[in-house]
């Protein structure tokens, strides 16, 4: 699974629109969108606040391992 599925089914698992994490992850609306889609790669800060967010590890995050 791609960092931007993973993304996806980890904010819908906590029941949160595409704006609600955004804002608190600290991010525009436009960049967690495209990182969503796959049109772009969060830098490393970012994806430390996306793991600590969701409650997983970068490498599941990310699709290098599948335990969170």
């Amino acid at each position: 699974m791609k960092l931007a599925e993973r993304m996806k089914m980890l904010r819908l698992k906590k029941g949160l629109k595409q704006e609600e994490a955004a804002k608190k992850l600290g991010i525009s609306m436009s960049a967690y969108c495209r990182y969503e889609h796959g049109e772009r790669e969060p830098n490393a800060s970012v994806l430390w606040r996306m793991a600590d967010f969701y409650g997983v590890t970068i490498d599941y995050l990310v699709g290098r391992t599948d335990t969170p």
